[in-house]
């Protein structure tokens, strides 16, 4: 009976295992299934990953801290993969002792020879010699060849959907500057009288929130790969893009068909926003964040480019209808992820580059 018990825990921990394998890397969609193994793993990794970085005063040391955790996270659930389908195995093969040469005399016996099959490392000191041995280990081998072409297809799959979301981000600087404004984006586009680049931005950030949707949803340690470039952040990018449209929707009197694009570029990211918050299970808090006075400030300086814009109030209670839809979302992401500030997301009493600026000009007080 206890034999029967231990082969009937190692086919449960194996079947947990392998349908983890095929939600986090087979199926190309979001997984709602209730025995997912990998977001209880990677949350609280996370989590204490987050708590050592943000204890670094340094903002550089901090950011490569927190930027490691995206591979490391995968190489976690590599390891756990692989060291439950180690002891699954290790479990039947303890059970059947009898089929074994010679038989193992402890579990610790059972459990090396799961793990130089599985990798396959065996010397052949322990053979199979039963009907019901041979398929496990069989099985056994077969799982160790397919977990290492799954986990390579998926590293294939991260780094070119990481590559992808980053383009953007990095051409996004010199409209929206760094780190990134959506007010930034309307200012520099009037300034060089581009209009059909601001419509071009808005569409090709459609396209770029369809693609983060599809790809971080199913694949969402993506979320928790940084940019690679300093006072940049892919989700302080796509806030400063949503803020455009929102001010475009609700402020600037559009005579082209500025308006349409900026539409649609906010429905399809709210829509990257409501999924992000239903995997992270936020709660929006339907705010908008910035303050009435911040947004008067901004509209001035519209004003002051060359905008036509609507009326204060009008334009007030639009700009925080739509901002109170995704704000509150983007803002405990942020959060979440330690992201450094950026205009009207995150902590916005700190602006990176404006302290390095400084540091930089008091050369005669050394800051540290």
């Amino acid at each position: 009976m206890l034999r029967m018990v231990e082969a009937a825990l190692g086919v449960v921990i194996l079947g947990v295992a392998f349908y983890d394998v095929f939600q986090s890397v087979v199926l190309p969609r979001p997984s709602i299934g209730k025995l997912r193994i990998a977001p209880w793993l990677l949350r609280p990794l996370w989590a204490t990953w987050r708590w050592l970085g943000t204890r670094d005063s340094r903002i550089e040391r901090r950011e490569n801290w927190l930027g490691t955790f995206g591979p490391v996270g995968l190489l976690a659930l590599l390891a756990f993969w692989a060291l439950s389908s180690i002891l699954g195995f290790a479990l039947i093969i303890d059970a059947i002792p009898a089929q074994i040469q010679p038989p193992p005399q402890d579990f610790w016996t059972s459990l090396y020879f799961s793990a130089s099959t599985l990798l396959p490392l065996s010397y052949g000191e322990i053979l199979p010699v039963g009907a019901l041995a041979r398929l496990v280990i069989i099985a056994e081998s077969a799982t160790g060849v397919a977990l290492i072409a799954l986990v390579i297809s998926l590293l294939f799959s991260l780094y070119g959907s990481f590559q992808r979301r980053e383009e953007l981000v990095v051409t996004l600087d010199a409209l929206a500057g760094a780190p990134p404004a959506g007010l930034q984006i309307l200012e520099t586009v009037a300034s060089h009288r581009m209009p059909d680049e601001l419509r071009a931005t808005f569409d090709d950030w459609r396209r770029w929130s369809a693609a983060v949707l599809e790809s971080h949803l199913a694949y969402p340690i993506l979320v928790y790969f940084r940019s690679s470039h300093d006072n940049e952040a892919w989700l302080n990018s796509f806030g400063a893009v949503m803020d455009a449209a929102t001010l475009v929707l609700s402020t600037v009197v559009s005579e082209d068909a500025t308006e349409g694009h900026a539409r649609l570029m906010f429905k399809v990211g709210n829509h990257l926003v409501e999924d992000l918050a239903w995997y992270f299970r936020f709660k929006n808090a339907g705010v908008p964040i910035v303050e009435r006075q911040e947004f008067d400030d901004a509209r001035e300086r519209l004003l002051t480019a060359g905008y036509k814009c609507r009326e204060a109030d009008i334009a007030w209670k639009e700009f925080a209808s739509l901002r109170s839809m995704y704000a509150s979302t983007i803002n405990q992401l942020a959060g979440r992820l330690a992201i450094l500030p950026a205009k009207w997301i995150g902590d916005r009493s700190y602006i990176p580059h404006v302290e390095r600026g400084a540091a930089r000009r008091r050369v005669s007080k050394p800051t540290r």
